[in-house]
């Protein structure tokens, strides 16, 4: 049975976080958590604390072995849009647009 783990408007746009996500889809969870502590951004420490939380749920609520698991799923969501606005010359504003995302995380122990 597949665990989760969430982590909800996180301050980064899906678009950025999607770029990380998409390194560690399908690998292992130890070999995960290492290639994100070596990525330069900083997104990689948001998605490996979510990565770290359905690892800890799924050993501690699931009964899994921390060595056998493997993210089955990974993705992120768009979450809530602030809009701010900036003013601009000769009285105008222009809008400034803060996107915000949603990491979802799926582990499972993989068959051997």
């Amino acid at each position: 049975m597949a665990v989760r783990a969430m982590a909800k408007n996180v301050g980064i746009s899906p678009r950025k976080v999607r770029r990380v996500v998409n390194i560690v889809r399908g690998k292992r969870v130890k070999a995960a958590l290492e290639i994100l502590d070596f990525l330069p951004t900083p997104v990689a420490r948001e998605v490996a604390k979510v990565v770290r939380s359905a690892a800890s749920n799924a050993e501690n609520n699931g009964m899994m072995a921390r060595d056998d698991l493997r993210i089955v799923e990974i993705h992120a969501d768009p979450g809530v849009v602030l809009r701010r606005s900036r003013a601009r010359s000769r009285g105008r504003t222009s809008r400034i647009i803060k996107r915000t995302s949603h990491i979802t995380v799926l582990v499972d122990e993989e068959e051997s």
